[in-house]
């Protein structure tokens, strides 16, 4: 009846209590308990290993050998999905490398999109949510260009500089202004830009595109 001597010692070990014996179980946790167990019998017993093994369904019908499985895994097929998900991995290890630990979002202000100030200057108002990703605080300085003599502030200090923490972000409310008959009325393109140093001496630069609205 096969190389099996019914000594139930696969049982016996199994921690979930099923019998392998009948065959692949979805209570079956992989653990090898039970193989360890039949190795040990079938080597009292002058028998070849692997009456339990890890294999493949397709090799329990077709009756293959472990060398015939081995050779079964190197075809096409799983040399194509390997050499896929190999590119992958390094894909994502260059992006993760080469990714920006600083990052500027543009939010308009909707309450005032384009006002007239004393002084003879138009001002937008604008937030900025500064995402600072690396292990060192940052001191960065802002700037706006796009339109003639635009000038740029925060609305707390009344500075261009922000110091932003390790590993957090912050938002910035900023107010950008420039001399009333400078420009038409109407929307204009513009940039923010904002630039820091770190630690080691590198520098970081991020630029956004926004909108400066003239009001007639």
């Amino acid at each position: 009846m096969g190389d099996c001597v019914d000594c139930s010692l696969c049982v016996q070990v199994c921690p979930t209590g099923i019998d392998i014996r009948d065959g692949l179980q979805y209570l079956c946790i992989g653990c090898g308990a039970c193989v360890d167990a039949c190795d040990t019998v079938v080597d009292k017993m002058n028998y070849d290993r692997g009456l339990i093994r890890y294999t493949s369904g397709r090799a329990i019908t077709d009756g293959m050998t472990q060398g015939q499985v081995r050779k079964r895994v190197l075809r096409p097929r799983v040399l194509l999905y390997s050499a896929i998900l190999g590119l992958i991995m390094i894909a994502f290890v260059v992006s993760l490398a080469t990714r920006t630990t600083l990052r500027m979002d543009i939010i308009r202000d909707r309450g005032a999109l384009g006002r007239e100030v004393p002084g003879g200057m138009i001002e937008n108002v604008y937030r900025l949510q500064i995402i600072n990703t690396s292990e060192s605080p940052l001191t960065l300085v802002l700037s706006a260009s796009g339109v003639p003599e635009l000038s740029v502030a925060t609305t707390e200090e009344s500075t261009t500089k922000v110091d932003v923490d390790a590993a957090s972000n912050k938002m910035v409310p900023v107010v950008v202004r420039a001399p009333v008959g400078q420009v038409s009325s109407g929307l204009h393109d513009i940039e923010f830009k904002i630039v820091g140093q770190y630690q080691d001496g590198s520098q970081a630069t991020v630029v956004e595109r926004s909108s400066f609205i003239v009001p007639r």
